[in-house]
């Protein structure tokens, strides 16, 4: 992993490429590369580090070629230099290769290629998988990589090109996301459609197992055994707009300040105000069915794994339902049990991470219904699952999720509600309940006005070495995922606990060098956070709490208050995250940190 994006059509092809990779950027990376066919055949470039050290080697010739691949590169296999950089080509150099994914039995084929006379110059699997594709060629391109295809075992999403086949691009996937980009005379190829939104708003997503050999007036597509396949042409709501950071120093920032938009696109025209409900119709479950759920299955990773946390505790306490939330990563690898009335969620912003899409696969195995919801339309949960609900929080750009997750959190609270109301929610709770969910925007609107407040108390502890997150009940979460925030982008280290295991072992922690970030909202377990609080007081610690607008008490008793309006108690996280995150930017802006690409992060993890 981790971009690939690849042209061939009547234009210049470098440009193309090279604004594509700038797209790709988001994702993460630690290295870049391009191949292009000019007149002389093959002309390959890469370098370690940023695309600009790319730009700079390139210079400014185009090179005459209007035909290439490119390629940034999150390294798995080998470390990230300039000779494990992608694209990789055979000994000829008549072939190139980019490729995100892992190919597991590469040691196999490597020991086989070696035994047949092949020079391995790489610690890369992605080598191995380029010269394998030119032991099977004869003169056909395209039949070449599908018989390498056949011999390996694992993911991958890869573009190749060849300077015995001008105008052609062959690409595949297998778990790892392609898409092919239709243009007018022109088609493009990449692992997301940010690389291509400039070109074409015309897309179609490859499925596992495919092959797409694409020139620039026309695509096919097969099975890598062979079965001619038709997708139909979809079209990209989103806009370039969209994906710029419109005045903003950062991406993250301008999600952050996005989330009054994303959480009113998260609601509308799915409340149903007189019936006191929520209206999700991609679940494609009838009322009867979702009475009938015994148990809720809930899986996901990293941040959205948070977000499930979150909808455990007001999914349970609405619908009395049992919840139980997994780590994609593990759930697969026991043995979960389910029944006939199970229902399993997975969570996903992207709707391609690796281990959440093999859970959703597993659950499928079993004859259990699996949902998806997820953030990118045509993304491979969305097409797989069962059926599921978009969060429409529109692209998010920043590797760090912001607005993803309080559009998750939200669906997850949508969601929740409709199984109370299939079960002992009244009509006049559940518009009490959509009254408040209605006028969490503006009060996310308020909370941001005090950024300069927030700057000023990152001021004093950017410098500090670990963070102690405490939360309690629905608020944990929140703090867990506030310190993944900070430790995401600060690199300062930072742990989430809930408020009452703070005396198990963290308080060891705790001295006048230790920041205690305090989620404190007026609620059932106010006073046993306040007891926290005078525990880390005790000990000289320095507390920064997020309070309830009006709570004069806690301002006495801690050193910083950040303060939130006051909503339904279950809504609580959407408005308690937020300070969170401009605590997590302004910390890392100060320490001169990559906020939008943190150093060893990818957007989309598309590998185990």
């Amino acid at each position: 992993m981790c971009g690939i994006v690849g042209y061939v059509g009547p234009k210049q092809a470098k440009p193309i490429l090279m604004q594509g990779l700038k797209r790709l950027e988001y994702r993460g990376y630690d290295s870049a590369g391009i191949a292009m066919l000019t007149d002389s055949g093959l002309m390959v470039a890469k370098e370690a580090g940023k695309i600009i050290n790319l730009e700079k080697k390139l210079g400014t010739d185009d090179y005459n070629c209007n035909h290439g691949i490119a390629h940034t590169r999150w390294a798995t296999h080998g470390e990230p230099t300039k000779l494990n950089a992608h694209p990789h080509t055979d000994a000829q150099e008549e072939i190139a290769l980019v490729h995100n994914g892992i190919i597991e039995n590469y040691r196999t084929i490597k020991e086989f290629l070696k035994r047949q006379g092949f020079d391995i110059k790489t610690d890369t699997d992605t080598e191995i998988l380029v010269h394998l594709i030119r032991f099977n060629y004869l003169d056909d391109l395209t039949e070449a990589v599908r018989h390498a295809l056949n011999q390996v075992e694992g993911t991958y999403g890869i573009a190749v090109i060849s300077s015995l086949h001008p105008g052609q691009i062959v690409a595949a996937r297998m778990g790892s996301p392609l898409v092919i980009g239709n243009g007018v005379g022109e088609n493009l190829v990449a692992s997301d459609v940010a690389a291509m939104l400039e070109h074409t708003n015309k897309v179609v997503y490859l499925d596992d197992g495919e092959i797409a050999t694409i020139t620039a007036d026309d695509f096919s597509i097969t099975t890598v055994q062979n079965v001619k396949i038709t997708h139909t042409i979809e079209e990209v709501s989103w806009t370039l707009d969209e994906i710029e950071k419109s005045g903003y120093d950062h991406f993250m920032l301008k999600e952050i300040h996005e989330q009054p938009t994303t959480l009113r696109n998260g609601y509308r025209g799915r409340l149903n105000w007189e019936q006191g409900i929520p209206i999700l119709g991609g679940l494609n479950l009838q009322y009867d069915e979702l009475r009938n759920i015994k148990r809720l299955i809930m899986t996901a990773c990293g941040t959205s794994w948070h977000a499930a946390l979150v909808g455990e505790y007001f999914i349970e306490e609405l619908a009395r339902i049992p919840v139980e939330v997994e780590y994609a990563s593990e759930f697969r690898y026991r043995a979960p049990i389910f029944d006939e009335n199970s229902l399993m969620l997975v969570i996903s912003q992207s709707g391609e991470t690796a281990d959440t899409l093999a859970a959703m696969r597993e659950a499928s195995h079993k004859g259990i219904t699996a949902l998806g919801m997820v953030n990118t339309v045509g993304s491979t949960i969305a097409r797989e699952s069962d059926g599921g609900v978009y969060i429409h929080a529109g692209p998010e750009i920043g590797v760090a999720s912001t607005k993803a997750f309080t559009s998750q959190v939200e669906i997850l609270f949508l969601f929740g509600t409709l199984l109370a109301r299939m079960r002992n929610l009244s009509v006049t709770q559940g518009q009490d309940i959509i009254n408040s969910l209605i006028k969490i925007p503006s009060q996310v609107e308020q909370i941001l006005k005090a950024e300069d407040q927030i700057k000023k108390i990152a001021e004093q502890y950017y410098k500090a070495n670990n963070f102690l997150y405490l939360g309690r009940g629905i608020n944990f979460p929140v703090a867990l995922e506030g310190a993944l925030k900070l430790k995401e982008i600060s690199y300062i280290h930072a742990e989430g606990y809930p408020a009452a295991e703070m005396k198990h072992g963290p308080i060891a922690l705790i001295d006048e060098n230790m920041p205690v970030v305090v989620i404190a909202l007026k609620d059932s377990v106010y006073n046993k956070v306040m007891s926290n609080i005078a525990e880390v007081r005790a000990r000289n610690g320095k507390i920064i709490a997020i309070a309830t607008e009006g709570d004069t008490e806690i301002a006495e008793r801690v050193n910083h208050v950040i303060y939130i309006p006051k909503t339904y108690h279950l809504l609580t996280p959407l408005l308690s995250i937020i300070p969170l995150q401009l605590l997590a930017y302004h910390i890392a802006v100060m320490r001169g940190c990559s906020v939008d690409q943190p150093r060893n992060l990818a957007k989309s993890v598309t590998v185990e």
